[in-house]
């Protein structure tokens, strides 16, 4: 809050000098949290769930203490549990709560932890950091300027939002119209509509993963989280482009597709390729909504929480499906491709507008309560 031109009626102050208190939350177990219940019980980053008792009424800013988003500011009203892991800041009469929750959210109070391995931040931290402070009058103004103006924006982002559920059923609907029927389908099993490949891999190519979106490619090309990193290449096995990629113990969850690279993968996958009277592509969709469908699940005994175990070759290629005639397969591969494409553009710029509405709303912010908007003059203008 250094460096900044603010008006000259702000005066500098520090932030213990806005609150009658701040000190951390009371200790609650694990089992003393429920799903539901009386008192919300919050932690250091929101709601964790609910308790029988309370420890705080009224409204007061909660600081996260601990974890990777320490320093997240929520401004809690009502009666709730205030865990150990977050500090409680209660504002004085004569401070507007709303603007000073705004503040403390603007300041980034994360930069201030103290540890890398186990980030934190406590009062110490917190308490002495300078401000400039506006006359009571005008922190409610600028508290009530930006309720007005962040309701318009989030109103804008929940639009897009709908709207980005709308085109992702819709998509939806494009599977569910071609998958669910039997009319004119022969019945077939996997073991008759895929040969399994067990190639050599090459030494120095990257690691191949089917990721649950129905994505199969490097995963240098993806980020690293959202999969399970193997702790050796022991039985690794070689990926050509055009294979298909099956995830043995996430495939229910949509874990398979067609590889867009060369590489090597892990044992628990198994890498095939269609027969000649099947198109591989449509195959791919084809197990892939098997498994989002929930079909999957039941072919195959589950081994651990939200997994299902297909590792065994004789039990995935058991599994039954149904098969149109190749020309519809084929045709529906490039009417699905046309159709999804159009979507995923849509999606992608309505995610775009979100994003740039979100920095929007955070630029006001900042702006707003360091004084470079003047919210009476914003107000007329408006």
């Amino acid at each position: 809050m250094t460096g900044l031109r603010v008006p000259e009626r702000w005066t500098r102050s520090r932030v213990k000098h806005l609150v009658r208190s701040m000190r951390a939350g009371d200790a609650i177990t694990v089992d003393a949290i429920e799903q539901a219940g009386e008192y919300a019980v919050y932690g250091a980053n929101g709601v964790r769930g609910f308790t029988s008792r309370r420890t705080h009424v009224g409204t007061h800013v909660l600081i996260g203490r601990q974890g990777a988003l320490c320093g997240n500011v929520h401004l809690v009203n009502g009666e709730f549990w205030a865990s150990e892991h977050a500090i409680v800041a209660t504002p004085l009469a004569n401070v507007d709560e709303r603007w000073l929750a705004a503040l403390l959210r603007v300041m980034n109070l994360g930069q201030y932890s103290t540890s890398a391995a186990q980030p934190g931040i406590g009062v110490g931290q917190i308490a002495p950091l300078h401000v400039y402070v506006p006359p009571p009058d005008e922190q409610r103004a600028i508290a009530d300027y930006l309720d007005d103006e962040t309701a318009q924006i989030d109103a804008l982002v929940a639009k897009q939002g709908e709207f980005i559920q709308l085109l992702r059923e819709r998509r939806s609907a494009i599977a569910d119209a071609e998958f669910q029927p039997s009319v004119g389908k022969r019945n077939a099993t996997i073991r008759q509509t895929l040969i399994r490949l067990e190639r050599r891999p090459v030494p120095g190519l990257g690691v191949v993963t089917a990721y649950r979106d129905g994505v199969v490619t490097l995963r240098a090309n993806r980020r690293a989280d959202g999969y399970t990193m193997s702790a050796s290449e022991a039985g690794y096995q070689g990926v050509m482009p055009g294979d298909i990629v099956f995830h043995a113990l996430d495939g229910f969850a949509g874990a398979v597709g067609i590889s867009d690279s060369e590489g090597q993968c892990s044992p628990v996958y198994h890498v095939c390729a269609s027969r000649n009277d099947v198109n591989a592509e449509y195959l791919a969709l084809l197990i892939r909504y098997m498994g989002t469908s929930g079909f999957l699940s039941t072919q195959a005994p589950s081994t651990r929480q939200r997994s299902v175990d297909f590792r065994n070759w004789k039990t995935f290629a058991r599994v039954p499906l149904m098969l149109p005639p190749i020309e519809r397969q084929n045709s529906f591969v490039t009417e699905y491709h046309e159709q999804t494409s159009r979507i995923d553009a849509l999606i992608a710029k309505a995610e775009e507008h979100i994003a740039l509405a979100k920095e929007r709303r955070s630029a006001l912010i900042t702006a707003t309560v360091t004084g470079q908007i003047n919210v009476r003059t914003a107000r007329k203008a408006s």
